[in-house]
């Protein structure tokens, strides 16, 4: 008997966590700026100009997004240390100039499946590896 109310608690449980989510390790009220991307096929593409490409992740699960000339918002989550997942970034889609990985960056959120932190930086990974994204954090305003 004891056994199947391990198994009913299991099938029970996962859909309690997933309308209380742990609080999110490290991330909640932070900003990082884009350092490059690096796709599978060993393509690495880095900004002219990293402040262009930011992410801050902030209270509630928001989150905001700028791509070189257009800015984005969407919501976040993270149930484990190491597990991060973006919903739908609603961002503007402004031509920006020639050089711009504005499309390549937000094409990126949706299908982020984890991170880690290194050094000081942060890496984001997609799923089945295909991309890792290094940010480094945001200057303070006071260094701006």
């Amino acid at each position: 008997m004891r056994r199947y109310c391990i198994i009913a608690l299991s099938i029970l449980l996962p859909g309690c966590a997933a309308l209380d989510p742990a609080p999110p390790a490290g991330l909640e009220g932070t900003a990082w700026r884009l350092l490059n991307i690096q796709s599978m096929d060993d393509s690495v593409y880095t900004p002219q100009e990293p402040g262009s490409y930011t992410v801050e992740f902030g209270p509630g699960g928001r989150a905001a997004v700028r791509a070189d000339c257009n800015r984005g918002t969407g919501t976040w989550h993270s149930t484990s240390a190491g597990q991060l997942e973006f919903g739908p970034i609603a961002a503007t889609r402004a031509m920006c100039p020639p050089g711009s990985l504005a499309d390549r960056f937000l094409a990126q959120f949706q299908w982020v499946r984890s991170y880690t932190m290194q050094d000081g930086h942060l890496f984001l990974a997609t799923m089945a590896d295909g991309a890792i994204i290094e940010f480094e954090p945001m200057p303070q305003a006071a260094e701006r």
